[in-house]
């Protein structure tokens, strides 16, 4: 039986305390945010955008506006409209101000525009721009579309510390609760456990992919089906917090792992370890799936990139961009990584953050078991399944 997890260093968790809510980093983070949607403006003819989608209202807020009532909704109970010449509104209904007032836009600078609940909230848009043409980042009649992801990146500091808290919490919880399962336990009740612990913390579970034994091995995202764990359980998982989405999974198998499986996990820590290094700004989508390609075959599983995603950049959404064949997409100088190489029972899966050149993984778990592989010198630590 192994020991129970190290706690976390307390100085650690003061200092992330401490930095998520430095006023400095914060200002910072909102005037960086504001000079690139001027220079979105610049770029474009817009006299507006409407912000709708729920990454990007969190993005444009620096994490403070929780808005999403309907958990499985990408769009909120509140629109942003961002102007041109600076202006900033938010649009929503009678029975959602008094809340978005007193908890969400509180010092925020926005000035509430406030319809009955029964009114499309969108039918003042016009008056408030006049006759300039708005853009969204929702497919509307009469507005012009607009990505606005490219703005997300790369990460702020403030963005950055945030991350980190999120991340060090979702690995906590994660670890403790794959410490605790034991034969016997339905994948449902897996979900329960996890779920409870992020919630007790202010996180949102988004993906909870518990599975079991031979349905490990049979599908690449198995959603919980109420399996009885036998021999091997898994906890796969996405959490929000701040509008930031971390991902991680942890492995537990009772009695000696088959060797196959044991072989599998170092497979995948290789995979993981070269995309880790490849990772570097400038680094296009295709580039890293290349890498991805290239690895499963050096390490004897040629095609096994083919079966599923290797997952690509995370911020906002659990994946902001995925690898792929001739993929465009290019890193940053500062992003937040989740790769996931899987074969055949087995993956790695953690978030990274690419920062100064340099990789640190912020879902560390050092109190279980970890593969090490070294490239050009560099380390790379990734999660091994656990043996009890």
């Amino acid at each position: 039986m192994n020991s129970l997890p190290q706690q976390v260093c307390p100085t650690r968790g003061l200092a992330l305390l401490h930095s998520i809510n430095d006023e400095k980093l914060r200002h910072a983070e909102f005037e960086e945010k504001q000079t690139r949607l001027a220079s979105l403006f610049e770029r474009s003819e817009l006299s507006a955008i409407l912000v709708r989608r729920n990454e990007n209202i969190a993005w444009a807020t620096g994490g403070q506006v929780e808005a999403r009532v309907a958990i499985p909704s990408e769009t909120a109970v509140v629109s942003l409209l961002l102007t041109r010449d600076g202006r900033k509104y938010y649009l929503t209904s009678n029975n959602e101000a008094p809340r978005l007032a007193d908890e969400e836009f509180l010092d925020l600078g926005y000035e509430p525009v406030v319809v009955p609940w029964q009114e499309a909230s969108l039918s003042s848009i016009h008056g408030l721009v006049g006759t300039g043409t708005i853009g969204t980042d929702e497919a509307l009649s009469g507005f012009v579309p607009v990505d606005l992801a490219p703005l997300r990146a790369p990460l702020t500091p403030a963005e950055v510390e945030r991350f980190r808290w999120l991340a060090q919490h979702t690995a906590e919880a994660t670890t403790k609760t794959l410490l605790e399962l034991e034969p016997g336990i339905t994948e449902d009740q897996m979900a329960a456990n996890v779920a409870q612990r992020l919630l007790a913390e202010g996180i949102l579970p988004t993906v909870l992919l518990m599975a079991v034994d031979d349905r490990i091995r049979k599908y690449k995202h198995a959603v919980s089906r109420g399996a009885i764990l036998e021999r091997y359980g898994m906890l796969n998982l996405c959490a929000r917090k701040w509008g930031l989405a971390a991902s991680i999974t942890r492995f537990v198998h009772f009695g000696a792992a088959p060797q196959q499986l044991v072989d599998a996990f170092v497979a995948c820590a290789e995979v993981n370890a070269k995309l880790l290094h490849a990772s570097r700004a400038g680094a296009t989508a295709g580039d890293l799936y290349a890498v991805a390609e290239r690895a499963y075959s050096e390490a004897g599983y040629p095609g096994e990139e083919q079966l599923h995603h290797q997952g690509g950049t995370a911020g906002y959404l659990e994946r902001d961009w995925l690898a792929t064949p001739g993929g465009r997409q290019a890193l940053t100088t500062t992003e937040a990584l989740a790769w996931n190489p899987s074969i055949r029972g087995a993956k790695v899966e953690d978030t990274a953050l690419l920062q100064d050149g340099a990789i640190e993984v912020l879902t560390q778990t050092p109190s279980l078991p970890q593969i090490h592989t070294t490239i050009d010198g560099i380390a790379y630590l990734a999660a091994d399944v656990l043996i009890r």
